[in-house]
């Protein structure tokens, strides 16, 4: 209790004094900038699965290929969630006496539990929410239904044997999806309705589903009590599976919110860690007295401890205060751009940013205060006596391991989270050695003629090389602060930039298949008519029967996706060229012979490798192919894609359609697709306007976000590293003491100040820029997974922020140091 007494007395004591006020701030700053971008990533993390789940229309959805059993549903109720079921099936529909083709979806009131159908009255018209399911005996109709069978509002459809008064035209559907029989056109009606259709028979493709929400611990409740239950055609669908071209876009919203927690953390330890030395070289006078009336090491090491344990519960508090605050008005600025309500946060990024200030006092302020402890006796007599050295292999291990613990514990992702640690260690060693070395290279330059000539340059140089290893510490830290906030606007451009090319406003809305080989000219004829250039690609039906000449089929695999695809046939297409869209992470493109190429994520589900031999049942004939390489599709981009694309070695002989992609703009008189079915009544047209506008509206929301972290991080950085460059405050106060006694002007230490700030910075921003290139390179590749090209502007680009930064911060931290009586300075010393 004297002990905790004591320290609270010092700590006061070293407050008042000012002593603590650099480091105290260096962490409120840090966890400020920690907790506002985790309350912010919290809530902006929840408003993105609950925008999510309106992409699903619930909170979890449980399909199959048949009826689900009534005591699911019972279940369900029990546990509280609230429940709908649709229906969706093939049909045809007739209105005004022309049949066409629709995909039919009976839904129970209440659908859908989240999210809102859009409808308007016409085709072009105005939009609202539905408000409520079709009442029974109407249907609602999409605008290219409506137009193909020329219906306006009120007229009779026919749905099998009954007769449905057309209500509403859709405009938007949440839980539309991306499968085939979803792209053709809409016709939606009441479950109740559905018995008198007689459209569903026992050989009826159908695909029911349960829809439930609720609270989310009820929600995951039954997710586990239902997949213990599942059985063949039966699964829980998730973002991942059940709209796979939203998936990657949401994975890299993740990846990079938690990117921007991890490196504030990174750039609040720098400042820490300057603080803490800063702090222990102004201390080792008053731990000498300690040590000199009777204090042991083991006491004196405890009442450090408690000091920064002190420090850590005072910057805890008011970063808190700060984080929260910052976070609200982030809230404010934001929710106004993106259009989507944001949930109050938890308690995590709390609990989260408290720990955080623990592990980056330990970690990067720990080693310079327990080093005071270390101070001997006859310090009080002879002022030139220190503390023990440092082992700087210990401080750096230390300060590497809190960082890795933040790193892994912020970011959630474990490549990410090492390809950091490791990329920002090896930028630490390297910074060093280089600054180390560029110091050394500056030393005989400051006897060169121009430089001697010219007293403020000559001054900065001197300083330079005077302070080896302040120079050195300090470039290495701004460095290393410079390439967080540089990694963050390199990946933040090409994230953006993959995101906006990945769907792209003319992104491709409409789908066309059945195309003969025969029509290929003349579809292209159509098509360039209109001013579009699309991709045809062959399109062969084929059902994968064996690996490695092994006999395979649904029951040899265990995952419900890999069986899935066994009981079916796959859309198989060949090529000569790799498509554009695509990109290959394992091996190379076909060589001439019986060949193909997998998507990555079939691979895993069916458990492929490189060199397998995969065989296709084609219209009765066994086709044979060797994987050769793994490809990465691009879901989002709305392009045609494939599972497995093979050589034309392999295919080109096997009967075959055409497929297409194509953006069909909006024009005047009779639309693209319109015409290409009046001319060739075999093609099928497939309108995924809708998915398109929800996938770019998600990615809007998700560029948004990302812009408002970037600058709030940017801004933390720039506060925290001004607070750094405050470090060699007090040895810079008696060296200009001692140059102006000597007879240096103040302009003079002013320009020689301002010079020696240009040059570090400068060389902190040089590096800084390579290494944020070469970590967002990696980073790219293996994380974010879009193409990653080099912008080598970066590297002056970083040179001249690095010194205006300095110029600027070191203007504002360091301008007292001219000011101080030098008759004053050098009596305290």
């Amino acid at each position: 209790m004297n002990d905790l007494l004591f320290s609270l007395r010092l700590t006061w004591r070293d407050w008042r004094a000012g002593e603590l006020r650099l480091l105290v701030a260096a962490l409120v700053v840090a966890i400020g900038a920690i907790a506002s971008v985790g309350l912010f990533v919290d809530r902006m993390r929840e408003a993105l699965t609950l925008e999510a789940r309106q992409l699903l229309g619930a909170d979890l959805v449980v399909a199959a290929d048949r009826e689900l059993p009534e005591a699911w549903l019972a279940r369900a109720r029990e546990d509280g969630l609230r429940t709908a079921a649709t229906v969706v099936f093939p049909s045809m529909v007739m209105g005004g006496g022309l049949p066409q083709l629709a995909s039919v979806k009976a839904v129970s009131s209440g659908y859908p539990l989240r999210g809102a159908v859009r409808v308007a009255d016409a085709p072009g018209a105005p939009d609202r929410e539905a408000g409520a399911a079709p009442v029974r005996g109407e249907v609602w109709l999409d605008p290219q239904l409506v137009d193909a069978l020329a219906l306006k509002v009120g007229d009779a459809v026919r749905l099998g044997e009954s007769e449905f008064r057309l209500s509403r035209v859709i405009t938007l559907e949440p839980d539309r999806g991306a499968g085939f029989v979803n792209f053709a056109p809409r016709a939606m009606i009441a479950l109740d309705d559905l018995p008198a259709t007689k459209l569903v028979q026992p050989a009826s493709r159908v695909s029911w589903r349960m829809l439930l929400a609720g609270e989310p611990a009820a929600v995951a409740a039954f997710e586990k009590w239902v997949g213990e239950r599942l059985e063949r055609g039966q699964k829980v669908e998730s973002l991942d599976n059940g709209r796979p071209e939203l998936g990657a876009t949401l994975e890299r919203a993740e990846q990079f919110l938690s990117l921007v927690a991890l490196l504030s953390a990174l750039i609040a330890a720098v400042a820490i860690a300057l603080a803490a030395r800063r702090f222990a070289e102004r201390h080792l006078d008053g731990a000498a007295v300690l040590r000199s009336i009777g204090a042991t090491h083991s006491r004196l090491v405890r009442l450090l401890l408690l000091e920064l344990g002190w420090v850590a519960l005072a910057g805890t508090v008011l970063g808190l205060a700060t984080g929260w605050a910052v976070h609200y008005g982030l809230v404010w600025a934001i929710q106004p751009l993106i259009g989507v309500a944001l949930p109050m946060p938890g308690i995590a990024p709390i609990l989260q940013a408290g720990g955080a200030a623990i592990v980056l006092l330990l970690g990067f302020g720990a080693f310079p205060f327990l080093r005071l402890a270390g101070v001997p006796p006859l310090r009080v007599l002879r002022r030139e006596v220190g503390a023990a050295p440092a082992s700087a292999w210990g401080s750096a291990g230390l300060a590497l391991a809190a960082f890795a613990l933040l790193l892994f514990w912020f970011s959630g992702d474990r490549k990410l989270a090492a390809i950091a640690v490791g990329g920002f260690a090896g930028g630490a060693l390297v910074f060093t050695g280089v600054s180390f070395a560029a110091v050394r290279l500056l030393e005989p330059v400051r006897h060169a003629g121009f430089v001697a000539g010219n007293p403020s340059i000559r001054l900065a140089f001197a300083s330079w090389s005077r302070r080896r290893a302040l120079t050195v510490a300090q470039t290495s830290a701004l460095a290393v602060g410079l390439m967080a906030l540089l990694l963050l606007t390199v990946t933040r451009n090409d994230l953006i930039d993959g995101w906006r090319a990945a769907s792209p406003p003319d992104a491709p809305n409409r789908f066309v298949i059945n195309i003969q080989p025969d029509q290929r000219e003349p579809v292209l004829a159509e098509f360039a008519g209109a001013g579009i250039d699309p991709d045809l690609y062959p399109m062969i039906r084929g059902r994968l029967v064996s690996i490695n000449g092994r006999q395979v089929g649904p029951d040899d695999f265990e995952g419900d996706r890999a069986r899935r695809m066994l009981d079916r046939e796959f859309n198989l297409s060949y090529s000569a060229e790799r498509p554009g869209h695509n990109t290959l992470v394992e091996g190379a493109w076909f060589s001439g012979q019986a060949e193909v190429s997998v998507e990555q994520g079939i691979m895993g589900t069916l458990g492929l490798a490189m060199g397998d031999e995969l065989g296709f049942d084609i219209a009765g004939e066994i086709v044979k192919a060797k994987v050769t390489s793994v490809r990465r599709v691009a879901w989002d981009s709305m392009k045609v894609n494939f599972f497995m694309i093979l050589s034309p070695e392999a295919l080109a002989d096997k009967p075959q359609t055409l497929i297409t992609a194509y953006h069909q703009p909006r024009v005047e008189g009779q639309a693209v697709d319109r015409k290409l079915v009046a001319r060739f009544p075999n093609l099928t047209v497939f309108d995924t306007g809708n998915i398109v506008r929800q996938v770019q509206a998600m990615i809007d929301q998700v560029v948004q976000a990302v812009q408002v972290l970037f600058l709030l991080t940017l801004a933390a950085g720039i506060v925290v590293l001004w607070g750094a460059l405050a470090s060699s405050r007090d040895e810079r106060v008696r060296e200009a003491a001692l140059m102006r006694a000597l007879g240096a002007s103040r302009r003079q230490l002013a320009g020689a100040q301002l010079i020696e700030l240009a040059m570090g910075g400068a060389l902190a921003g040089l590096l800084a820029a390579g290494g944020a290139i070469a970590i967002g390179w990696i980073l790219a590749e293996q994380v974010f997974r879009f193409p990653f090209e080099p912008q080598w502007l970066v590297l002056p680009a970083g040179a001249a922020a690095g010194m205006l930064l300095a110029l600027v911060a070191g203007w504002l931290s360091l301008r007292p140091v001219l000011s101080v009586p030098p008759l004053a300075t050098l009596r305290e010393a």
